[in-house]
Protein backbone atom coordinates (compact mmCIF):
# COMPACT_ATOMS: atom_id res chain seq x y z
CA UNK A 1 0.00 0.00 0.00
CA UNK A 2 1.28 3.42 -0.85
CA UNK A 3 0.64 6.56 1.08
CA UNK A 4 0.54 10.12 -0.12
CA UNK A 5 2.09 12.83 1.97
CA UNK A 6 -0.39 15.54 2.89
CA UNK A 7 -0.08 18.71 0.87
CA UNK A 8 1.34 21.54 2.90
CA UNK A 9 -0.87 24.57 3.19
CA UNK A 10 1.05 27.79 2.49
CA UNK A 11 1.45 29.88 5.62
CA UNK A 12 0.52 33.02 3.69
CA UNK A 13 -2.74 31.62 2.31
CA UNK A 14 -4.72 34.62 3.45
CA UNK A 15 -7.73 36.22 1.82
CA UNK A 16 -6.51 39.48 0.33
CA UNK A 17 -8.05 41.95 -2.06
CA UNK A 18 -5.74 41.12 -4.98
CA UNK A 19 -6.41 37.39 -4.55
CA UNK A 20 -10.18 37.92 -4.60
CA UNK A 21 -9.82 40.08 -7.72
CA UNK A 22 -7.69 37.37 -9.34
CA UNK A 23 -10.33 34.76 -8.51
CA UNK A 24 -13.05 36.91 -10.07
CA UNK A 25 -10.86 37.48 -13.14
CA UNK A 26 -10.54 33.71 -13.56
CA UNK A 27 -14.32 33.38 -13.31
CA UNK A 28 -14.83 36.18 -15.84
CA UNK A 29 -12.54 34.79 -18.52
CA UNK A 30 -13.76 31.24 -17.93
CA UNK A 31 -17.40 32.09 -18.69
CA UNK A 32 -18.17 31.91 -22.41
CA UNK A 33 -21.18 34.18 -21.96
CA UNK A 34 -18.95 36.96 -20.57
CA UNK A 35 -16.62 36.87 -23.55
CA UNK A 36 -19.49 36.65 -26.05
CA UNK A 37 -21.36 39.60 -24.57
CA UNK A 38 -18.22 41.70 -24.34
CA UNK A 39 -17.34 40.93 -27.96
CA UNK A 40 -20.93 41.63 -29.04
CA UNK A 41 -20.79 45.02 -27.31
CA UNK A 42 -17.67 45.98 -29.24
CA UNK A 43 -18.94 44.70 -32.60
CA UNK A 44 -22.35 46.34 -32.27
CA UNK A 45 -20.88 49.66 -31.19
CA UNK A 46 -18.37 49.75 -34.04
CA UNK A 47 -20.76 48.46 -36.72
CA UNK A 48 -23.53 50.90 -35.86
CA UNK A 49 -21.15 53.84 -35.49
CA UNK A 50 -19.65 53.23 -38.93
CA UNK A 51 -23.10 52.55 -40.39
CA UNK A 52 -24.58 55.80 -39.07
CA UNK A 53 -21.51 57.68 -40.32
CA UNK A 54 -22.02 56.22 -43.80
CA UNK A 55 -25.68 57.23 -43.62
CA UNK A 56 -24.70 60.81 -42.77
CA UNK A 57 -22.02 60.87 -45.47
CA UNK A 58 -24.69 60.41 -48.16
CA UNK A 59 -24.75 63.59 -50.23
CA UNK A 60 -28.54 63.89 -49.85
CA UNK A 61 -28.41 63.78 -46.04
CA UNK A 62 -27.87 66.95 -44.04
CA UNK A 63 -26.80 67.15 -40.39
CA UNK A 64 -29.84 67.25 -38.10
CA UNK A 65 -31.83 64.83 -40.25
CA UNK A 66 -33.72 62.25 -38.13
CA UNK A 67 -31.56 59.17 -37.79
CA UNK A 68 -32.54 55.66 -38.86
CA UNK A 69 -34.17 53.40 -36.24
CA UNK A 70 -31.82 52.58 -33.40
CA UNK A 71 -29.55 55.53 -34.05
CA UNK A 72 -28.98 58.81 -32.23
CA UNK A 73 -31.91 61.20 -32.01
CA UNK A 74 -30.36 63.43 -34.68
CA UNK A 75 -27.35 62.94 -36.87
CA UNK A 76 -24.18 64.97 -36.47
CA UNK A 77 -20.57 63.86 -37.05
CA UNK A 78 -19.96 63.02 -33.39
CA UNK A 79 -23.37 61.51 -32.68
CA UNK A 80 -23.24 59.36 -35.80
CA UNK A 81 -19.85 57.78 -35.06
CA UNK A 82 -20.78 57.17 -31.42
CA UNK A 83 -24.40 56.25 -32.12
CA UNK A 84 -23.84 52.56 -31.36
CA UNK A 85 -23.89 53.39 -27.64
CA UNK A 86 -27.70 53.11 -27.59
CA UNK A 87 -27.68 49.36 -28.22
CA UNK A 88 -24.23 48.59 -26.81
CA UNK A 89 -25.32 49.81 -23.38
CA UNK A 90 -27.96 47.08 -23.18
CA UNK A 91 -25.43 44.39 -24.05
CA UNK A 92 -22.84 45.45 -21.49
CA UNK A 93 -25.53 45.95 -18.85
CA UNK A 94 -26.63 42.37 -19.51
CA UNK A 95 -23.02 41.27 -19.00
CA UNK A 96 -22.96 43.02 -15.63
CA UNK A 97 -26.26 41.46 -14.58
CA UNK A 98 -25.13 37.95 -15.49
CA UNK A 99 -21.86 38.31 -13.56
CA UNK A 100 -23.74 38.88 -10.30
CA UNK A 101 -27.31 37.61 -10.59
CA UNK A 102 -26.06 34.56 -12.49
CA UNK A 103 -24.22 33.34 -9.38
CA UNK A 104 -27.43 33.55 -7.36
CA UNK A 105 -29.28 31.58 -10.03
CA UNK A 106 -26.70 28.75 -10.01
CA UNK A 107 -26.00 28.84 -6.27
CA UNK A 108 -22.33 29.58 -6.91
CA UNK A 109 -22.62 32.66 -4.74
CA UNK A 110 -22.69 30.45 -1.62
CA UNK A 111 -19.29 29.02 -2.52
CA UNK A 112 -17.90 32.49 -3.20
CA UNK A 113 -19.13 33.84 0.14
CA UNK A 114 -17.90 30.78 2.01
CA UNK A 115 -14.44 31.42 0.58
CA UNK A 116 -14.62 35.13 1.42
CA UNK A 117 -16.61 35.42 4.67
CA UNK A 118 -16.36 39.22 4.81
CA UNK A 119 -18.61 39.23 1.70
CA UNK A 120 -18.06 42.78 0.46
CA UNK A 121 -14.75 41.98 -1.32
CA UNK A 122 -16.63 39.54 -3.58
CA UNK A 123 -18.84 42.25 -5.08
CA UNK A 124 -16.15 44.91 -5.21
CA UNK A 125 -13.80 42.45 -6.94
CA UNK A 126 -16.46 41.62 -9.54
CA UNK A 127 -16.99 45.31 -10.21
CA UNK A 128 -13.26 45.97 -10.37
CA UNK A 129 -12.74 43.20 -12.94
CA UNK A 130 -15.76 44.23 -15.01
CA UNK A 131 -14.87 47.93 -15.03
CA UNK A 132 -11.18 47.28 -15.72
CA UNK A 133 -11.75 44.85 -18.59
CA UNK A 134 -14.51 47.00 -20.06
CA UNK A 135 -12.39 50.15 -20.09
CA UNK A 136 -9.39 48.28 -21.48
CA UNK A 137 -11.33 47.10 -24.54
CA UNK A 138 -13.81 49.94 -24.93
CA UNK A 139 -11.32 52.82 -24.99
CA UNK A 140 -9.54 51.65 -28.16
CA UNK A 141 -12.82 50.48 -29.73
CA UNK A 142 -14.56 53.82 -29.21
CA UNK A 143 -11.52 55.77 -30.38
CA UNK A 144 -11.05 53.66 -33.52
CA UNK A 145 -14.78 53.79 -34.30
CA UNK A 146 -14.76 57.57 -34.01
CA UNK A 147 -11.71 57.89 -36.27
CA UNK A 148 -13.19 55.42 -38.76
CA UNK A 149 -16.49 57.28 -38.77
CA UNK A 150 -14.80 60.60 -39.44
CA UNK A 151 -12.82 59.01 -42.27
CA UNK A 152 -16.11 57.82 -43.80
CA UNK A 153 -17.61 61.30 -43.39
CA UNK A 154 -14.66 62.99 -45.10
CA UNK A 155 -15.24 66.74 -45.36
CA UNK A 156 -18.31 66.47 -43.11
CA UNK A 157 -16.25 65.01 -40.28
CA UNK A 158 -14.70 66.62 -37.24
CA UNK A 159 -11.26 66.24 -35.65
CA UNK A 160 -10.43 64.57 -32.37
CA UNK A 161 -8.70 67.76 -31.27
CA UNK A 162 -11.80 69.92 -31.75
CA UNK A 163 -13.29 71.46 -28.62
CA UNK A 164 -14.99 68.83 -26.46
CA UNK A 165 -14.53 65.94 -28.88
CA UNK A 166 -11.85 63.99 -26.99
CA UNK A 167 -13.84 64.36 -23.76
CA UNK A 168 -16.95 63.01 -25.48
CA UNK A 169 -15.08 60.05 -26.97
CA UNK A 170 -13.44 59.10 -23.67
CA UNK A 171 -16.73 59.77 -21.89
CA UNK A 172 -18.53 57.29 -24.13
CA UNK A 173 -16.12 54.51 -23.16
CA UNK A 174 -16.48 55.45 -19.48
CA UNK A 175 -20.28 55.56 -19.79
CA UNK A 176 -20.47 52.06 -21.25
CA UNK A 177 -18.15 50.69 -18.57
CA UNK A 178 -20.30 52.43 -15.97
CA UNK A 179 -23.47 50.90 -17.38
CA UNK A 180 -21.84 47.49 -16.95
CA UNK A 181 -21.24 48.35 -13.29
CA UNK A 182 -24.85 49.53 -13.01
CA UNK A 183 -26.03 46.16 -14.33
CA UNK A 184 -23.78 44.30 -11.89
CA UNK A 185 -25.09 46.36 -8.97
CA UNK A 186 -28.72 45.72 -9.92
CA UNK A 187 -28.00 42.04 -10.41
CA UNK A 188 -26.51 41.78 -6.92
CA UNK A 189 -29.25 43.92 -5.38
CA UNK A 190 -32.22 42.10 -6.93
CA UNK A 191 -30.54 38.66 -7.16
CA UNK A 192 -32.65 37.59 -10.15
CA UNK A 193 -31.53 37.85 -13.76
CA UNK A 194 -35.00 38.64 -15.13
CA UNK A 195 -35.71 41.29 -12.50
CA UNK A 196 -32.35 42.97 -12.93
CA UNK A 197 -32.56 43.02 -16.73
CA UNK A 198 -36.07 44.44 -16.57
CA UNK A 199 -34.87 47.14 -14.18
CA UNK A 200 -31.97 48.03 -16.49
CA UNK A 201 -34.24 48.43 -19.50
CA UNK A 202 -36.74 50.43 -17.47
CA UNK A 203 -34.10 52.74 -16.02
CA UNK A 204 -32.30 53.39 -19.31
CA UNK A 205 -35.17 53.38 -21.82
CA UNK A 206 -38.64 53.36 -20.25
CA UNK A 207 -38.32 55.87 -17.43
CA UNK A 208 -36.89 58.66 -19.66
CA UNK A 209 -39.86 58.21 -22.01
CA UNK A 210 -42.36 58.29 -19.16
CA UNK A 211 -40.74 61.37 -17.63
CA UNK A 212 -40.96 63.18 -20.97
CA UNK A 213 -44.76 62.78 -20.79
CA UNK A 214 -45.00 64.57 -17.45
CA UNK A 215 -45.84 68.28 -17.23
CA UNK A 216 -43.00 70.32 -18.67
CA UNK A 217 -41.91 71.78 -15.34
CA UNK A 218 -41.60 68.28 -13.85
CA UNK A 219 -39.93 66.81 -16.92
CA UNK A 220 -37.30 69.54 -17.13
CA UNK A 221 -36.51 69.07 -13.44
CA UNK A 222 -36.24 65.26 -13.40
CA UNK A 223 -35.02 64.31 -16.87
CA UNK A 224 -31.43 65.67 -16.74
CA UNK A 225 -30.72 63.61 -13.62
CA UNK A 226 -31.63 60.23 -15.07
CA UNK A 227 -28.51 58.08 -15.68
CA UNK A 228 -28.83 57.93 -19.47
CA UNK A 229 -29.36 61.68 -19.78
CA UNK A 230 -26.57 62.42 -17.31
CA UNK A 231 -24.32 60.26 -19.49
CA UNK A 232 -25.46 62.07 -22.62
CA UNK A 233 -24.29 65.33 -21.04
CA UNK A 234 -20.63 64.22 -21.11
CA UNK A 235 -20.90 62.16 -24.31
CA UNK A 236 -21.95 65.18 -26.39
CA UNK A 237 -20.31 68.47 -27.23
CA UNK A 238 -22.53 70.36 -24.80
CA UNK A 239 -24.78 73.32 -25.34
CA UNK A 240 -28.07 71.42 -25.03
CA UNK A 241 -30.27 73.37 -22.57
CA UNK A 242 -32.11 70.16 -21.67
CA UNK A 243 -28.92 68.52 -20.36
CA UNK A 244 -26.57 69.19 -17.49
CA UNK A 245 -23.05 70.47 -18.09
CA UNK A 246 -20.52 67.71 -18.87
CA UNK A 247 -18.99 67.98 -15.39
CA UNK A 248 -22.36 67.92 -13.62
CA UNK A 249 -23.54 65.03 -15.81
CA UNK A 250 -20.46 62.99 -14.90
CA UNK A 251 -21.00 63.70 -11.21
CA UNK A 252 -24.66 62.64 -11.37
CA UNK A 253 -23.81 59.47 -13.29
CA UNK A 254 -21.14 58.50 -10.76
CA UNK A 255 -23.64 59.26 -8.00
CA UNK A 256 -26.08 56.74 -9.52
CA UNK A 257 -23.36 54.09 -9.62
CA UNK A 258 -22.26 54.73 -6.03
CA UNK A 259 -25.85 54.64 -4.79
CA UNK A 260 -26.66 51.34 -6.51
CA UNK A 261 -23.37 49.68 -5.54
CA UNK A 262 -23.88 50.90 -1.97
CA UNK A 263 -27.40 49.45 -1.89
CA UNK A 264 -26.11 46.13 -3.27
CA UNK A 265 -23.33 46.00 -0.65
CA UNK A 266 -25.81 46.80 2.13
CA UNK A 267 -28.05 43.92 1.10
CA UNK A 268 -25.11 41.56 0.64
CA UNK A 269 -23.87 42.29 4.16
CA UNK A 270 -27.30 42.20 5.78
CA UNK A 271 -28.99 39.21 4.18
CA UNK A 272 -27.95 35.63 3.43
CA UNK A 273 -27.57 34.49 -0.18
Amino acid sequence: MTTTAPTAVPTDARITGPRVVRAEWIKFRSLRSSLILLAATLVVFAALGLGFSAFLADATIEPGTPAPPGGPSSLDPLGASLGGVNLAQLLIATLGVLLTAGEYATGMIRTSLAAVPRRWPVLTAKITVLAGVSLAVLLPTVLLTFLGGQAVLGDKGIALGDDGVLRAVLGTAAYLAGIGVLGAALGSLLRTTAGALTSVVALLLVVPGVVSLLPESWSETISPYLPSNAGQAFMSLGGDPNLLSPQAGAAVFVGWLLALVGAALTRLLGRDA
